[in-house]
């Protein structure tokens, strides 16, 4: 019998939890030819979508896919993205959330631990095109690269671009 993702229940929880303290949950995703995203607003293999419920229609997160209906610039699109993509999810305002790798289908590893909390995945910063329209739910130059190594107990900076930070 093979085992069972914890990723998709964790990405559940921690949208749950964005609306619940009414932050704004987004997702960074890893594309391929697996994902339905607008092609446009890719950058470097990557994409940042909001995930609210003012910015999509319809959305489903269930243990294969997330997928809604969101508009950009007044076009409304279909949006499919396997759970395996999904680099992180996380609260725009202060940039708590998880982030997964993304090669082989996540599961709890080995030793049973779950994914790392608060760390931003590796590789370059996660961003997309500025959007023209309102109703867009891609993210302008949102950047949830981890702040240098030093500390992790640094308290987020105010003000400036959101970033990931770790959960104890």
């Amino acid at each position: 019998m093979s085992e069972i993702s914890t990723k998709p229940y964790l990405l559940r929880a921690i949208y749950e939890w964005c609306t619940d303290s009414g932050f704004t949950p987004y997702l960074a995703v890893k594309v391929d030819g697996s994902t339905t995203v607008p092609m446009e607003y890719v950058r470097k293999g990557e994409i940042i979508l909001n995930i609210s419920f003012g910015a999509t229609s319809a959305l489903k997160m269930d243990n294969d896919a997330v997928h809604f209906r969101a508009r950009f610039n007044g076009v409304s699109r279909e949006i499919y993205i396997p759970v395996h993509n999904v680099l992180a999810i996380y609260a725009n305002e202060n940039g708590q959330g998880m982030a997964f790798e993304v090669g082989a289908l996540p599961a709890a590893s080995s030793d049973g631990s779950a994914p790392e909390v608060g760390t931003a995945p590796a590789g370059p910063a996660l961003s997309a095109v500025p959007s023209k329209g309102v109703d867009s739910p891609v993210v302008p130059d949102t950047d949830v690269s981890a702040p240098p190594s030093g500390g992790d107990d640094e308290p987020p900076k105010k003000g400036g671009r959101p970033t990931l930070t770790r959960i104890k």
